[in-house]
């Protein structure tokens, strides 16, 4: 079976139909929802160019037409990086791309020197078309690992996109950039500032090989704010490390994953260096990825419920470590899918995370129930605990000795499907 046919993807409704519906997410009074659409500045297109076997829209191309263009780039830390990811990061000018090449059902990955070949070729059909120097344009890739992306059928349909360019063509993109994912992944919001409203659009995909380090996805964010590359640069490091760095699907580490923010000042509205403006578009940038994030986490393959896991104590890398050893823990994560309160879990994960000490005192609450004190099981109404985490949405609370630290992660359960797609996903 195609591994792009394995699950359907999106017809173009949202999964989620309310982006900060989550009693974990806060959508900022200055942040207004409103219909997909790209900022003043931009243009996209998209089309069906025969890398998925079911023929869905597969290729996209989206431009800053702005002489104030300015970006800011984060790519996957995988020591197997492939091929797009290596161009973007050795020949890409990563403040300025005005230009994004984006295919999925191929990732382009594994593919050695061929693979670079291949992607410098589809970048410069790119530049071609677009009439821009190659180094402002990036190329991203998704999909099968291990074979070879040939550029040579795509060249005709670069060079076609970039004569359908459209402004009302958000919700395109983030159909045409889906793998496995269920649906489509876009939130459009106008946000007030003082000097003005701007609008920002990102454009995510993401159900597989999701893990708290770094993204493990693909995002387009746009947006028509002045703003230099220092701050883009800035707001981008800040906002994904609350987002994107904070999700597990399956403690899988991608090889082409990346997120990307462009400007493109056509607003007029300029965000000055530590300026109220610039936290308070920080404040949207933030709650817009973390919608998108958690999104990406309730469809993970396989996915029925999301856990969210908050370990607090005295030492940032440990709380952090071992709140990534509980979101990854297939224990911890089949309890989550079937409803289980099984805080015995959830302790094993801790101790496995924090091997070789003495014993520590460490305390644990499900739902706002102290299940475990001191690292011993606390009585508790076992029935009304079970029937609170029958929901969609279960809440992990870990102490451990000391304070002043936190950390959290969302990560999905681990089900029946999920190992069903992934024994399937390239036969």
């Amino acid at each position: 079976m195609p591994q792009s046919d394995v699950r359907p993807a999106g017809d173009g409704r949202p999964l989620i139909t309310d982006p900060f519906a989550s009693r974990w997410l806060e959508r900022p009074g200055h942040v207004t929802v409103v219909e997909p659409r790209l900022p003043d500045g931009f243009r996209a297109a998209t089309r069906a160019a025969g890398i998925k076997p079911s023929g869905r829209p597969d290729l996209a191309l989206l431009v800053c037409d702005s002489e104030h263009a300015v970006s800011a780039l984060r790519q996957t830390r995988s020591s197997a990086a492939a091929a797009p990811v290596l161009l973007n990061r050795e020949q890409c000018v990563a403040e300025a791309i005005s230009g994004a090449l984006i295919n999925s059902g191929n990732a382009n990955a594994g593919t050695g020197e061929q693979g670079y070949a291949d992607a410098i070729a589809l970048r410069g059909a790119a530049a071609e078309a677009l009439g821009l120097d190659p180094s402002h344009i990036a190329v991203f890739s998704t999909g099968i690992i291990g074979k070879r992306l040939d550029p040579a059928p795509l060249f005709d349909p670069i060079t076609t996109l970039a004569g359908e360019l459209t402004h009302e063509s958000a919700a395109d993109v983030a159909t045409a950039i889906v793998t496995t994912d269920r649906a489509p992944k876009l939130l459009t919001a106008e946000v007030e500032l003082d000097g003005g409203t701007v609008l920002v659009s990102a454009q995510a995909k993401g159900a597989g090989m999701i893990s708290p380090s770094f993204a493990t996805m693909l995002c387009f964010i746009q947006t028509d704010a002045l703003i230099s590359p220092e701050t883009a640069s800035l707001l981008l490091g800040a906002t994904v490390r609350r987002s994107f760095e904070r999700i597990s699907v399956d403690g899988q580490l991608s090889t082409n994953d990346a997120v990307l923010l462009m400007a493109s000042g056509s607003s007029g509205v300029e965000v000055l260096a530590e300026s109220a403006d610039e936290l308070r578009l920080g404040e949207a940038l933030d709650a817009i990825l973390r919608s998108l994030a958690l999104e990406i986490v309730a469809d993970g393959e396989g996915a029925a419920r999301v856990g969210r896991v908050i370990v607090e104590g005295g030492d940032d890398e440990i709380v952090e470590h071992v709140a990534r050893e509980v979101a990854g823990s297939p224990l911890v994560k089949a309890a989550l899918h079937g409803g289980d309160p099984n805080w015995g879990r959830v302790l094993g994960a801790v101790g496995m995370a924090l091997p070789d000490r003495p014993r520590m005192p460490i305390d644990i609450e499900i739902e706002g129930t102290l299940v475990c004190s001191a690292g011993e099981a606390v009585e508790h109404d076992e029935k009304d605990l079970a029937e609170s985490v029958s929901g969609v949405e279960v809440e992990y609370l870990i102490r451990l000795p000391g304070s002043g630290s936190a950390c959290e992660v969302f990560f999905s359960d681990l089900s029946h499907e999920y190992v069903t797609i992934n024994s399937e996903y390239t036969t």
